[in-house]
C-alpha cells in the first residue's frame, strides 16, 4: 500500500457556539480545502449543562448538505445513544444525502451525567466494549450484505433488508475513539478503517500506534489498512501558532495522517482561516 496523503480535519463541536457559528466555520473549511469537518455526539453541554447542545447527526447532515466537498463526521458518535441498526439506518442516509462523503466515528460512550438526566443505560466499560464490538459487526453487516443477520449477546439483527446501501464503497469508514490497550485498540485492529487518539504525547501515541500495528496482524489485517488520526484541542494555539506546527510535525513523524485541530471559539469563517494559514499551510509546504 502507497504511502498515505496526510489530512487535515477541522472539529467545530457543538459545545462551543451556535449553528450559525458552525455553519460558518464549516463552509469555510470546505472553500479553503480542508479534507474533513467534525461535530461531536453529546446530550449535554459540557462546560455548561444549562447551555444548548445541538444533536450530532443532526447537525452533521445539515453541514453536509450545505458543503460541497468536505467528509464529516461527529468525533465520536456514542454507541450507548443509539442501537446499532438504527445508527447504520441514519448514516446510510446522511452517505446517500452527501453523495458519500461521510465517515462514522464510534466509540462506547462515557458521559454518565447525561446517560442519567436522559434514562439511558451507562453499563460498566467491559460490557460497554463489548457493545461496541457488536456494533461495529452489525454495521459492517448491514452496510454490506443483501440481508444481514448478527446474533449478538446485546444486539441482533435477523435477515434484516437495509436499503438504500452507502454510497461509500464497500461501506462508509469506521472511525474508532478509543485508547484501551486491552480491549478497545483490538477493536479497532479488527474492524476499523482509522484509529483517532483524542489527547496525548507523540510519544504515548507512537507507542499505541504499534501496538495497534501488532494487533491487525494478529487479525489478519495490514497496519496499513487503518489511518492514524489526533485530535488538538480548543487550547492547542495558547502557545501560539508556530508552536502547534512544530507539535504537529512530531506526531506526523510518530505516525498520524490525520490531523484534527478544534476551531478557535467563538467559531467563525474567520477561526477556520487561522488555522489554515498559520497551522496546515505551514505543514503542506
Amino acid at each position: 500500500m502507497s504511502p498515505r496523503r496526510l489530512r487535515f480535519g477541522i472539529k467545530v463541536a457543538q459545545m462551543g457556539g451556535s449553528f450559525a457559528e458552525i455553519r460558518d466555520a464549516w463552509l469555510e473549511a470546505d472553500r479553503l480545502g480542508f479534507d474533513t469537518g467534525w461535530a461531536h455526539d453529546h446530550l449535554l453541554n459540557q462546560n455548561d449543562h444549562t447551555k444548548s447542545e445541538d444533536e450530532g447527526w443532526t447537525i452533521l447532515t445539515a453541514l453536509l448538505v450545505e458543503t460541497k466537498r468536505i467528509r464529516g463526521g461527529l468525533m465520536v458518535t456514542a454507541n450507548t445513544f443509539r442501537h446499532p441498526g438504527m445508527l447504520a439506518k441514519i448514516a446510510t442516509t446522511v452517505d446517500v444525502v452527501s453523495h458519500g462523503r461521510v465517515e462514522v466515528g464510534i466509540g462506547a460512550g462515557w458521559h454518565e451525567d447525561e446517560h442519567k438526566q436522559y434514562g439511558l443505560p451507562l453499563p460498566p466499560l467491559g460490557e460497554r466494549m463489548r457493545r461496541l464490538e457488536e456494533a461495529c459487526q452489525i454495521l459492517k453487516a448491514l452496510w454490506t450484505e443483501t440481508r444481514a443477520t448478527v446474533e449478538g449477546t446485546y444486539y441482533q439483527v435477523r435477515e434484516a433488508y437495509h436499503e438504500p446501501k452507502p454510497v461509500h464503497k464497500p461501506h462508509p469508514p469506521i472511525v474508532i475513539g478509543t485508547s484501551g490497550e486491552k480491549v478497545g485498540l483490538r477493536i479497532v485492529a479488527r474492524h476499523a478503517q482509522e484509529w483517532n487518539m483524542s489527547k496525548g504525547t507523540p510519544d504515548e501515541f507512537r507507542r499505541l500506534s504499534t501496538l495497534v500495528d501488532g494487533f491487525c496482524r494478529e487479525a489478519g489485517r495490514d497496519p496499513a489498512a487503518v489511518e492514524r488520526s489526533i485530535q488538538f484541542g480548543a487550547d492547542a494555539l495558547q502557545n501560539g501558532a508556530p508552536a502547534l506546527v512544530q507539535l504537529s510535525r512530531e506526531f506526523v513523524a510518530a505516525g498520524a495522517t490525520h490531523l484534527i485541530y478544534t476551531c478557535p471559539i467563538p467559531y467563525s469563517a474567520a477561526g477556520a482561516r487561522r488555522l489554515w494559514h498559520e497551522v496546515v499551510t505551514p505543514l503542506k509546504g
